[in-house]
């Protein structure tokens, strides 16, 4: 889930403990003089409590959009940062954790070593696309660089079957490409033809940089991008993506070698480090298909090259300043419309977040989590799965089968709060004095092998999918439960010390929401145990799908820029979240406060600062060629359609407000979106 930022005022440094202490001491505000008169509430209820922040607080020129989601990510690589700084400083001084933070901070951190080694720590790579003659030494090649965070036309992985989620299982899925999604190869309208030659431009730019002259890297260029526009047209959309049945197919390696022929999966798993399955899942077999008839119908050089722009891509970060600023040119500059690099450090956090995620966190979870949030948190989840009982039990649309099956569901959803119970081990990992770029490959085969490791293992349901120093939340269909990082425990979206109506309208909102994905378009193909099986009745199956088309055809009709609209489709499991959030939320809040006096706090009801703090977990905006590409790819709608979208169908907020048909928000009754 995307998030925005607050009208909510308290501390906001987090970056150590005094800092978070008196952000709990300070009880969170709305400020009414922030509030826009001149737009109605009932008109633009999004602009009417962001516009004045928005116009206030212009989008640094290092980001591509500006809320409360980079204020508070930004908190948290302070935190981060002053880990690694301290690990770094000595790193052979501290524990086995802070000698690896250390060194692959310290080693992030030497632009100087990177810009003299540039390619030269890749040489090893770039002999073996060289060396690449037949189909054990191609089948080698791809399996290396997916261990070490290389892209291949095919991406492979390790999670528990979708269809029998008492086990993990491998999976293939389409790759390939270098631009954000396969539609950027082939929309016709003028924007999308100047990204492609950007993008082509930037291919020809990285040939040059690896040294070939500038006839050769054209060439390369040319065949490089015509391979990738094949594995383009090939590939499955977004939309269609949308459908975990779709993207289904159970296979034997003998039906994966009869489909791809021509690529040599025995020595391709050997090099993983695996036996090849009895089975597996392969996601689109069409695509596997094709980029097997690729593997014959294109010319080996041609595919040389592919690799060799695809290596040097893949670490762009880490090969010299030279390369780093080419592919900020095209990926942030041309796409996101970003004037500015980010700060190192800030870029590297990043990196380490991701590759040492759990030796951070766990430190992280030292200098700034209050273990009263996370009883708060428990005790408003607990509230919100009461509120979704009640609406289920409730729903006239749906069958009494049905509705016991949901109960059992919801019943069984699994609540994490705060960070793991357990922390990863980073045993045996090798980060040393190396180029970054190795210690970035090592981590990364670390992490790989990890997951390769789970096959003919029990499921670990203790597991997260984000650090405690993550700004989000989650739900996860396959474990069915739902995840609240220690990081967004704090204003706006929480603080324990905030009177309910901004603590529901925050984090209730956030905890409704992903409660709801449980039960939304895709969501409500997984039962209790999280396998993809149809437990619904065909009518109930049936009603749910026509009140899905309801949220299709709304947010269809918001064109945020020039001539796009949003993708209904695309964001529809987002879009029925936030108004199964809206109502569960809104319903856990009067449940918890009915016995308590409506007081006014600054001249608002409660039911109004319900509502404004909702308007202000989403502020933020966007730089144009950003927000563009979030509409071609994001499966959330843009901030400001989430705020409208939602409250154009909820008639507590009509009376909050005094909304009425006069109002450009206002919705007849017949035309709402309903589900839960």
């Amino acid at each position: 889930m995307t998030l925005g930022t607050g009208l909510i005022m308290s501390g906001c440094n987090s970056s150590d403990a005094k800092n978070r202490d008196d952000k709990e001491k300070q009880e969170p505000l709305i400020l009414t003089s922030e509030l826009d008169s001149a737009i109605h509430p009932g008109d633009d209820f999004y602009d009417h409590v962001n516009r004045k922040w928005i116009e206030k607080n212009p989008i640094p020129e290092t980001e591509s959009r500006w809320g409360v989601f980079n204020i508070l990510a930004d908190e948290s690589k302070e935190v981060v940062k002053s880990i690694c700084e301290e690990a770094a400083k000595n790193p052979d001084a501290g524990s086995k954790n802070t000698r690896i933070i250390g060194y692959f901070y310290g080693s992030a951190m030497d632009s100087a070593a990177m810009d003299a080694q540039k390619l030269a720590p890749l040489k090893e790579q770039f002999d073996a696309i060289q060396a690449i003659k037949d189909g054990p030494s191609l089948a080698a090649y791809i399996a290396t660089q997916q261990k070490t965070g290389g892209m291949a036309p095919f991406a492979f992985f390790v999670e528990q079957d979708m269809k029998n989620t008492s086990r993990y299982i491998s999976y293939l899925v389409q790759s390939g490409l270098g631009m954000p999604d396969r539609d950027y190869y082939f929309r016709s309208d003028e924007k999308s033809a100047q990204q492609r030659e950007a993008y082509k431009a930037y291919v020809k730019r990285i040939f040059s940089l690896y040294g070939l002259d500038d006839a050769a890297a054209q060439k390369a260029m040319e065949e490089t991008y015509a391979i990738e526009e094949k594995l383009a047209k090939a590939s499955m959309t977004l939309v269609e993506q949308r459908d975990p049945q779709a993207t289904y197919h159970l296979y034997s390696t003998d039906q994966l070698k009869k489909d791809a022929p021509n690529f040599d999966w025995n020595t391709y798993y050997s090099t993983l480090g695996t036996a090849a399955p009895a089975e597996l899942v392969v996601g689109m077999p069409k695509f596997i298909k094709a980029w097997n008839d690729l593997l014959k119908s294109e010319k080996p050089e041609a595919w040389k090259n592919y690799y060799v722009f695809h290596l040097i891509n893949s670490h762009s970060n880490a090969l010299g300043s030279e390369i780093e600023t080419a592919s900020f040119d095209f990926y942030e500059k041309t796409l996101k419309g970003i004037n500015k690099q980010d700060a190192r450090w800030k870029r590297v956090t990043e990196e380490a977040d991701v590759l040492l995620r759990d030796l951070i966190g766990e430190e992280y979870v030292k200098r700034t989590f209050d273990e009263n949030a996370k009883k708060k948190a428990q005790e408003l989840v607990d509230n919100l799965k009461t509120a979704l009982k009640e609406r289920i039990t409730n729903l006239s649309w749906m069958g009494d089968s049905t509705k016991l099956r949901a109960q059992e569901k919801l019943g069984r959803i699994m609540v994490k709060i705060g960070y793991p119970d357990k922390w990863r081990s980073y045993k045996g990992l090798a980060v040393s004095k190396q180029p970054y770029v190795k210690n970035q490959m090592a981590a990364t085969e670390f992490e790989f092998k990890r997951m390769l490791g789970k096959l003919g293992k029990e499921i670990d349901r203790s597991e997260w999918a984000m650090g405690p120093q993550t700004v989000n939340a989650y739900y996860n269909p396959l474990l069915n439960e739902i995840v609240f990082p220690a990081a967004i425990l704090q204003p706006p979206f929480f603080n324990p010390k905030a009177d309910d109506a901004l603590n529901y309208g925050g984090i209730g909102m956030v905890i409704g929401h992903e409660l709801t994905h449980g039960f939304d378009d895709q969501g409500r193909q997984f039962d209790a145990d999280g396998n993809l099986k149809d437990w619904w009745t065909a009518a109930d199956a049936d009603n749910f799908k026509k009140l899905a088309k309801g949220f299709v055809d709304q947010y269809n009709k918001y064109v945020p820029i020039d001539d796009i609209h949003v993708n209904g489709e695309l964001t529809l499991g987002e879009n029925i979240a936030d108004l199964g959030g809206m109502i569960i939320s809104y319903q856990a809040f009067k449940n918890a406060t009915k016995n308590k006096p409506a007081e006014k706090i600054d001249g608002l009801t409660p039911d109004q600062r319900f509502f404004l703090n909702f308007a202000i977990i989403w502020r933020g905006h966007y730089r144009k060629e950003a927000a563009i590409q979030r509409l071609y790819t994001d499966v959330h709608s843009p901030a400001k359609y989430r705020v409208i979208g939602v409250l154009s169908n909820f008639p507590a907020f009509y009376e909050a407000f005094g909304v009425t048909e006069k109002n450009k928000m206002y919705t007849v009754d017949s035309l709402r979106c309903k589900m839960w």
